[in-house]
């Protein structure tokens, strides 16, 4: 008699461990980090400004000896909790209805969405010595971090255990966020 044996989700995702500072120990010894970059407005540039935010994104890049994924997460916007806000507010009645039915319309026609950015980065030293990895990563975020500040957006790192849990269970989940 042939026994299955019984695969749970645990043994199929690559994640060892989530370490301090946000590092996520993967089963193949590399480690990772999680980087959400808040965007700017590249259209509201003046070409002089557009020019340099490029100019940063290609220094990037180019000095950049490591791996890098980037993931954009698009999911659906709700907006009721705006609109109930705008339903006790006490502006106008009639132009309050008619914003939020155009708000409403807008919606239902345009299928609202926000948009999430994540740039992921790989431990890419051959180093057997964790802390060295982990130093390593921590130093690529902060240069990842300075370069695309300098261009306005606004880079965050996750580091505790629970917003790691989060932002993995989005990426794995995408249909219940």
């Amino acid at each position: 008699m042939k026994i299955e044996q019984i695969r749970t989700v645990q043994s199929w995702l690559p994640i060892e461990k989530i370490l301090d500072k946000g590092i996520i120990k993967m089963k193949d010894s590399s480690y990772i980090k999680i980087i959400k970059v808040n965007p700017i407005n590249y259209n509201l540039k003046s070409e002089l400004e557009k020019e340099a935010v490029l100019n940063s994104y290609k220094n990037l890049f180019k000095s950049s000896y490591f791996n890098l994924q980037i993931l954009i997460q698009s999911k659906k916007e709700d907006l009721s909790q705006n609109i109930k806000l705008l339903r006790r507010n006490n502006f106008h009645e009639e132009i309050k209805e008619k914003y939020i039915e155009y708000i409403e319309n807008l919606n239902r026609v345009k299928k609202s969405s926000c948009k999430n950015f994540y740039l992921i980065i790989k431990s890419s030293t051959s180093e057997k010595d964790e802390k060295i990895k982990i130093e390593n990563l921590q130093n690529q975020y902060f240069k990842i971090k300075d370069s695309l500040s300098r261009c306005g957006n606004l880079v965050s790192e996750y580091t505790n255990e629970e917003q790691i849990d989060e932002i993995l269970f989005s990426f794995l989940n995408s249909n219940k966020i």
